[in-house]
């Protein structure tokens, strides 16, 4: 089903695996575990792949259960307590370029489940707040996705009707959110998703890769 990009006012883009390399990077860090394996790395990136699906699964149980903000609390004091060097991350080739052409067209918003710091870490190590009007993460909304919570303070912020965003992710998790806000909905396959189960949470346009999206929406590159 294509896009109504007439309907379009808004973007708003998850961050692993969406704009930040994230499988690819694990993909590596399990790579020595299946040197034995007749093709090691289809064998970790099927195991990462693997992995993702019960991690998604389990996204949303926090909230269900009512002790996100026990959790969140308990992982910010942790990290207080016992800080760790910040992680380093990849951009997806062509991201820098596709939120240089579409900020000259549309509000963006960071969407994500990550912790604040490590989000804004992501976003300063490549220079790319600048492109957001607004940052959402774990902690901004009442709940995280695959609740629409997050969408909504993102389109607020933005001042769209959340039914005139389109959500990008590579996850269910992303697409049912989407959903549940009323968003139009891009998958991508350049970080853990697949095309089947994608699909099947009702994604409207799957891409190879993010940096498709300037032509899905018409856009030059500049």
């Amino acid at each position: 089903m294509p896009l109504n990009l007439a309907r379009i006012q808004a973007l708003c883009f998850d961050v692993d695996g969406t704009l930040s390399d994230t499988d690819d990077l694990y993909v590596e860090k399990f790579l020595p575990f299946f040197r034995f394996s007749r093709n090691p790395a289809r064998a970790a990136r099927r195991f990462v792949m693997w992995a993702e699906a019960p991690g998604n699964l389990l996204m949303g149980l926090p909230d269900h259960l009512g002790l996100d903000d026990e959790l969140h609390r308990l992982y910010d004091w942790l990290n207080h307590r016992f800080p760790r060097p910040l992680k380093h991350f990849r951009l997806i080739p062509g991201v820098r370029e596709m939120l240089e052409s579409l900020s000259h067209r549309y509000p963006m918003a960071i969407v994500s489940a990550r912790d604040d710091r490590t989000t804004r870490a992501f976003l300063d190590q490549f220079g790319l707040a600048s492109y957001f009007q607004v940052i959402v993460s774990a902690v901004t909304a009442e709940h995280t996705k695959p609740y629409p919570d997050p969408i909504y303070f993102a389109a607020g912020k933005m001042g769209v009707n959340p039914q005139n965003c389109l959500m990008i992710g590579d996850t269910t998790v992303d697409i049912r959110a989407g959903k549940s806000a009323g968003c139009q909905t891009v998958g991508v396959l350049c970080g853990f998703g697949e095309p089947p189960e994608l699909e099947k949470s009702g994604a409207d346009l799957i891409l190879d890769c993010t940096s498709d999206l300037t032509g899905a929406l018409r856009v030059d590159v500049r």
